[in-house]
C-alpha cells in the first residue's frame, strides 16, 4: 500500500526535522485594562491618509504613516495614564518597511495600559475600511510585442512571488507534466531526457518545479538546460535544493514532479503572469489581462515585504500590551523559496544545510509575527493577499488573543503558535485562538495548517470556523524533542470541513504526541463538527491521532464523510506507539478505507509491516470506547440532523452566534 512508502519517507522527514505539532488550552481572559478600571478615557491618536506627519496627531490634523504614530506612541508609554489608541482613517496605507515593535523601544503598555492600533470606529457601524499594504502599484504597462495578449511593464530589481490585480490573485505561467510525466529520468545533478520539449523553455533560470507527494509539496529551481539536435536533454536542477530534496523525500521522488512554473514558454490562461529576471535589475512583468480587464486602469499591486508586523521582545522583557483591531493586513511576499536552496518542505516547515552534510528545518514565517510576546490580541482583522505564514505567535508567547479574523488567500497557513524550528525550547502558555474564520490557505505551499499549535500549555482552540483548505484544518502536536512539554490543551468547538484537498495523510484536526501526563492534565477535543472531506480517496482522517499520540480525551464530536473517521499510525519503531486515548459521546459513520482491515473496535489503524517493520505501524494501546453513535454510511448528514444531541454539537460548532456576520464580509 502506497502509506508504508509514506511512511518511509516521513521517518526521513521526522529524522530530518525532528518537529511537529501542539495542541490546544483553557485560559483566562486577558484582563481589562487599567483605563477601563478607572474610568478614564484613553489617549487618542489620529493618521490618514492625507494626513501630514509634521502635524500634531490629532482628529484634526492627523499624521499620515503608521511609523510617525509609532514614534508618537512611544514618546508617551513611559508615562502611560491611560490607554493609547491610533486611530486609522480610511485608506490604504503603502508601508515603506514593516511596523517593527520592541519592547525595548517603547512599543509595549504600561501599568496595566495598553497601546491599541485600530481602524477608525471600531465596533461600530460606522468602522472605516484600513489597509496596511506590502505591495507596490505596477504601473507603465503596455502590450508586449511577442507574446499575444500578454501586457508588460517595467520593474527594476523588484522581487515577488505572488501578484494580484483588482482584488485577485493572479496565477504565474505554469506547465503541467502531461508527455513528460515519465520521460525525464532523475540523476543526482537533475534530469535527462530524450524529449527536445525542456529545450523549448525560454529562461529557464526562472523556471520552479513542482513536487506533489502524498503529504508534502515541494519546489526547486532550475540552474540551466542544455542539449542540441535530436540527442539528449539535460536539465541541471539548483543546488543544494536538489540533494536536499532526493534525502528528504527519497531519490525516486523527483519522479514524482506535478508541474513547473514560470517561463513564458509555457501555455498561458487569463489571469497569468510571468516575472522576467534574465537581465538583474531590469525585471519585467508579464500579464495577461481576464475579459474586462483595463490595464490602464486596474490596479496592479506587487508584494514586496516579506514582514508587515514584527513584535519582538527578549526573555525575561517580552513585548507586551498592544493590540491589533479591525485592519486588514496584505500584500506581503516570502522569497526564501526563490533561493537556491528552494523550498525542500513538510509541515509548513521547509530546509536550509546544515552541519556536517545535515539538514536544519526552519518553519514559513508570518507576515506578522510576534516572537516573545504577552497579552497582545489581534482581533477583528483580515489577513488577505500574503505570501507566508498569516500570522505567528513563536519563541515566548503567553498569554496572547487571536479573535474574531478573517483569514483567506494566504500562501501558506493562518495560524502558526509555539515552539518552532529552529528553535527547540520556549514557554507558550495560556493563548486562545477563538472565532477565527480560516478558509483558502495554502495557496502556494499546500502541505500547511489554516491553525497550527506546537509545544505549548493550555492553549484553546476554540469556535473556529476552518474550511478549503488543501490539507490540515488544525494541526496540534509536540515534536520528538519537545515530550513532556505539553499539557491542559483543548481543542472545542471548531467547525472544520472541506480539508485535505490537494494532499493526502492529513486531517480535519490531527494529533501527534505526547499531550500530557494522564487523562487529567492530556488534550481535550470536544464539539468539534469535522465534515465532508473525501477529495483523496486513499488516506485522509477528520479526527487523526497519528504516531506517539498520548493522552487525549475524543468527548462528544461528529466525525462524517472523511476516508476514515478517526484512527492514526501507531508507529512501534522508535517507541512511538498511539496509546491512552478515550472516546466517549461522539458521533461518527466510522468510516474505514476499502484497502484497510476493519479492527473489532472502531477506527481506522494501520497494521504493521511484517517483512519491513520500520514501513509499517502497529497496534495501538489502552484505546477507550464509551457511548458512541455510528451514523449510517449512507447519509450520515441526513441522520445527524435529525437526532437532537449531533445536531445540537454542528449547530454549536463554529463562529458564536455575534461572529457569524464574518461569514458574509467582502
Amino acid at each position: 500500500m502506497e502509506i508504508k512508502r509514506r511512511r518511509a519517507a516521513r521517518r526521513r522527514v521526522a529524522g530530518a526535522v525532528a518537529t511537529l505539532l501542539v495542541i490546544a488550552v483553557p485560559v483566562a481572559a486577558v484582563p481589562a485594562s487599567a483605563s477601563a478600571r478607572t474610568g478614564r478615557g484613553p489617549e487618542q491618536l489620529y493618521v490618514a491618509p492625507w494626513g501630514d506627519d509634521t502635524w500634531a496627531g490629532t482628529a484634526e490634523r492627523p499624521f499620515a504613516t503608521p511609523a510617525r504614530a509609532q514614534r508618537a506612541v512611544r514618546e508617551r508609554t513611559a508615562r502611560m495614564a491611560s490607554d493609547i489608541v491610533v486611530n486609522f482613517r480610511t485608506g490604504t496605507y503603502r508601508l515603506a518597511a514593516p511596523l517593527d515593535l520592541t519592547e525595548a523601544a517603547g512599543d509595549s503598555g504600561r501599568d496595566g495600559h495598553r497601546v491599541i492600533y485600530q481602524a477608525y470606529g471600531y465596533g461600530t457601524p460606522h468602522q472605516e475600511k484600513v489597509t496596511f499594504s506590502g505591495g507596490r502599484q505596477i504601473t507603465g504597462w503596455r502590450p508586449d510585442e511577442s507574446l499575444k495578449g500578454f501586457w508588460r511593464a517595467d520593474v527594476g530589481g523588484m522581487e515577488f512571488r505572488q501578484l494580484y490585480v483588482g482584488d485577485r490573485r493572479a496565477t504565474r505561467l505554469v506547465r503541467g507534466n502531461s508527455g513528460l510525466a515519465d520521460k525525464l529520468k532523475p540523476t543526482k545533478t537533475g534530469y535527462t531526457t530524450a524529449s527536445p520539449i525542456p529545450r523549448t523553455w525560454r529562461n529557464p533560470g526562472d523556471i520552479e518545479f513542482v513536487y506533489r507527494y502524498g503529504y508534502v509539496e515541494g519546489r526547486c529551481g532550475v540552474s540551466g538546460i542544455s542539449g542540441s539536435g535530436s540527442g539528449q536533454t539535460t536539465i541541471t536542477m539548483d543546488q543544494p535544493c536538489w540533494d536536499m530534496l532526493r534525502n528528504l523525500y527519497g531519490a525516486d521522488t523527483p519522479k514524482e514532479w506535478f508541474e513547473v512554473e514560470n517561463s513564458p514558454s509555457f501555455e498561458s490562461a487569463p489571469g497569468s503572469w510571468y516575472l522576467d529576471r534574465s537581465r538583474p535589475g531590469r525585471n519585467v512583468l508579464l500579464y495577461r489581462p481576464r475579459p474586462g480587464e483595463d490595464m490602464r486602469r486596474v490596479q496592479v499591486t506587487a508584494p514586496v515585504l516579506e514582514s508587515l508586523v514584527s513584535g519582538t521582545g527578549r526573555p525575561g522583557r517580552p513585548l507586551h500590551d498592544v493590540a491589533f483591531k479591525g485592519l486588514t493586513f496584505a500584500h506581503a511576499t516570502w522569497l526564501a523559496p526563490s533561493e537556491p536552496a528552494g523550498f525542500a518542505a513538510a509541515w509548513s516547515m521547509y530546509m536550509r544545510p546544515g552541519k556536517d552534510g545535515e539538514m536544519t528545518a526552519l518553519t514559513v514565517p508570518g507576515n506578522v509575527a510576534f516572537r516573545t510576546a504577552e497579552r497582545i490580541t489581534v482581533e477583528g482583522n483580515r489577513f488577505v493577499h500574503l505570501g507566508a505564514q498569516a500570522l505567528e505567535f513563536s519563541e515566548n508567547s503567553s498569554y496572547n488573543v487571536v479573535d474574531g479574523n478573517v483569514i483567506t488567500d494566504v500562501s501558506d497557513g493562518g495560524v502558526l503558535l509555539g515552539v518552532v524550528p529552529p528553535d527547540t525550547k520556549g514557554t507558550n502558555r495560556g493563548n486562545r485562538i477563538t472565532n477565527n474564520w480560516i478558509h483558502g490557505t495554502g495557496a502556494d505551499y499546500r502541505a500547511s495548517s489554516a491553525i497550527w499549535d506546537t509545544a505549548t500549555q493550555r492553549t484553546t482552540i476554540a469556535h473556529n470556523q476552518v474550511n478549503d483548505v488543501p490539507y490540515i484544518g488544525i494541526l496540534s502536536g509536540p515534536s520528538d524533542d519537545l515530550r513532556g512539554i505539553m499539557h491542559g490543551n483543548r481543542v472545542l468547538n471548531n467547525r472544520v470541513f472541506r480539508t485535505n484537498r490537494l494532499l493526502a495523510d492529513g486531517g480535519g484536526i490531527y494529533l501527534r504526541g505526547e499531550q500530557g501526563t494522564s487523562f487529567a492534565d492530556g488534550a481535550v477535543i470536544s464539539g468539534n463538527a469535522v465534515t465532508e472531506s473525501k477529495f483523496n480517496p486513499e488516506w485522509n482522517v477528520g479526527i487523526y491521532t497519528d504516531d506517539s499520540s498520548n493522552w487525549m480525551t475524543v468527548d462528544r464530536n461528529v466525525v462524517y464523510d472523511y476516508v476514515a473517521s478517526i484512527g492514526g499510525c501507531s508507529e512501534e519503531w522508535g517507541d512511538r506507539p498511539v496509546q491512552n486515548i478515550r472516546y466517549r459521546k461522539n458521533f461518527w459513520d466510522d468510516a474505514v478505507p476499502t484497502w484497510l482491515e476493519r479492527k473489532d473496535y472502531p477506527g481506522a489503524w494501520p497494521p504493521a509491516d511484517e517483512q519491513n517493520p520500520e514501513e509499517g505501524c502497529g497496534e495501538p494501546r489502552g484505546l477507550q470506547f464509551a457511548a458512541n453513535t455510528k451514523l449510517p454510511p449512507a447519509d450520515p448528514g441526513r441522520a445527524c440532523s435529525s437526532d437532537p444531541e449531533c445536531a445540537a454539537i454542528v449547530r454549536n460548532a463554529g463562529l458564536l452566534p455575534s461572529y457569524r456576520h464574518l461569514l458574509h464580509a467582502p
